[in-house]
């Protein structure tokens, strides 16, 4: 198997594997506080360099590549952007954006079959206030060039330093219908726009439609580039939460790809002070458009 490597430079980890750089993560971006500043991840690129994630599009410059995001937390957005009023029925900035500061690496593994890190953050209110302490760590392994794929795992656990009960949501539980945008989020380029949308349980030609706020162990979204020949395949797994919720799927096809399994899409997590919720997921990234039978097949083969 081919190895990987992972470079640490000043605000930002680079993922290389066979000279071409499949992930970068930046963990000290900056940016505007009406963005919700936060580590992400962008690009991630398929084994052939071609890209798979869009970064600060002109309708929704808070949407950076692959992310970890809350849409509503007790009042308070850590997604970045415009927060649903469900008094008024609509969208505004409102001066509630949070911020997720990077406090340092935990763990690192640089090179190999696999490498990772572990990173400690801290989650601050638009007022300065400490309120989550989190704990991530991203995996990048399972290099298969016969296949044309590689694979990102994916696991966090949110621990509530707020001394008070704090309300996970989204706009949906919020009022919204089919808005369940929430956690570990995946902007994918505009060219995708209009691509495939696969689902476990679910027939080919089913479409985002039938996908959106559905229970499934699987979603994947395929696309043609721009400037890169052909097209790439971007499989998620629903993965674990131990909120309670179950865990539902947020995709688009129109008129923007985008995709998250949501472990809040219509309904609330409570966590009390000093209580934590974990999440776990995980992504395979081809470096082309799957059949469906190609799909399935490989959703059951690397299936965490």
């Amino acid at each position: 198997m081919p190895d990987l490597t992972l470079r640490l430079d000043e605000a930002d980890l680079t993922v290389t594997s066979a000279g071409v750089d499949i992930a970068r993560y930046s963990f000290a971006p900056g940016g505007a506080p009406s963005e919700g500043p936060k580590p992400f991840l962008h690009p991630v690129r398929a084994l052939d360099g071609a890209p798979l994630t869009a970064y600060r599009p002109w309708d929704h410059r808070w949407h950076k590549g692959l992310q970890m995001t809350w849409t509503h937390v007790s009042g308070q957005n850590f997604w970045g952007g415009n927060t649903y009023r469900p008094e008024h029925g609509d969208y505004a900035l409102l001066d509630n954006v949070g911020r997720m500061r990077h406090d340092g690496f935990a763990a690192m593994t640089a090179e190999g079959s696999e490498v990772s890190f572990t990173e400690d953050l801290t989650w601050i209110t638009a007022g300065g206030e400490d309120w989550i302490a989190e704990t991530r760590t991203h995996r990048f392994h399972g290099v298969d060039t016969a296949r044309g794929l590689w694979v990102l795992d994916f696991s966090t656990t949110l621990r509530n330093v707020s001394g008070r009960d704090l309300e996970f949501g989204s706009p949906t539980t919020q009022g919204r219908p089919n808005a369940g945008y929430t956690g570990f989020v995946i902007r994918m380029p505009r060219a995708w726009t209009g691509g495939r949308v696969l689902a476990g349980g679910l027939p080919d030609d089913a479409g985002a439609d039938a996908v959106m706020g559905l229970e499934a162990p699987w979603v994947a979204v395929s696309g043609e580039h721009d400037e890169y020949d052909g097209g790439g395949t971007v499989l998620a797994f629903a993965g674990a939460s131990t909120g309670g919720p179950a865990i539902r799927w947020f995709v688009r096809s129109e008129p923007f790809p985008i995709l998250a399994p949501s472990p809040s899409f219509d309904k609330h997590i409570v966590l009390a002070p000093g209580a934590e919720l974990s999440l776990a997921h995980r992504h395979v990234f081809g470096d082309r458009i799957w059949t469906p039978e190609e799909t399935r097949a490989l959703a059951a083969d690397l299936a965490p």
